[in-house]
């Protein structure tokens, strides 16, 4: 019996969880290695719902990426068929689909993604961005067609719906609506 506790004892003993001892590796901050553990990084944001120096330093971290990678690799002939613009920041549209293709490659380049995970970015995100961006009659199609004839012009939207109008006549008809402060007309 007095075997049988101490077998007890030690298995407990063993199974505890050893107290933490001070590594050396502490003062660097190295998780796993006694520093303490790293914090989680912020979730990434779609760009237009970010604003002001958000919005912009977002903007020029993209601008880099596109400028710098995107385009020298995958930017292919501007043609009619694959319209290109140099001011592409100004198109919301397109900086939507550039911003959400640069998070997927971030995602997918990343060892977690593993051997296939650019593979997995080329067939899943790349070409059908790009197809979207560049199609003949998309966001860009109204500006350079020709790589000699540089053009910019952004196309105008669809106009607001009838449910919209309907709410935007109601509240100028309502009195009292008009600025805070302002009269009511």
């Amino acid at each position: 019996m007095e075997q049988s506790a101490q077998q007890a004892q030690q298995l407990d003993h063993l199974a505890a969880t050893p107290a933490a001892s001070p590594s050396p590796f502490a003062a660097f901050g190295l998780p796993g290695l006694g520093g303490p553990p790293s914090a989680a990084p912020p979730e990434p944001r779609p760009i237009l719902e970010l604003e002001g120096e958000g919005y912009e330093d977002e903007l020029d971290s993209l601008s880099d990426w596109v400028d710098d990678f995107l385009l020298p690799v995958y930017g292919a002939e501007v043609t009619t068929a694959a319209p290109w613009c140099l001011e592409w920041q100004e198109h919301d549209d397109v900086v939507a689909w550039l911003h959400a293709l640069w998070l997927a490659y971030e995602q997918h380049k990343d060892p977690e993604a593993g051997l296939s995970g650019l593979f997995v970015w080329h067939r899943d995100f790349l070409t059908h961005a790009l197809a979207a961006v560049r199609a003949p009659g998309g966001p860009l199609s109204a500006c350079m067609t020709s790589p000699e004839r540089p053009a910019h012009r952004l196309l105008p939207g669809p106009p607001p719906s009838a449910r919209t109008e309907k709410a935007n006549t109601a509240e100028a008809d309502t009195p009292g609506s008009g600025e805070p402060g302002q009269p009511a007309s």
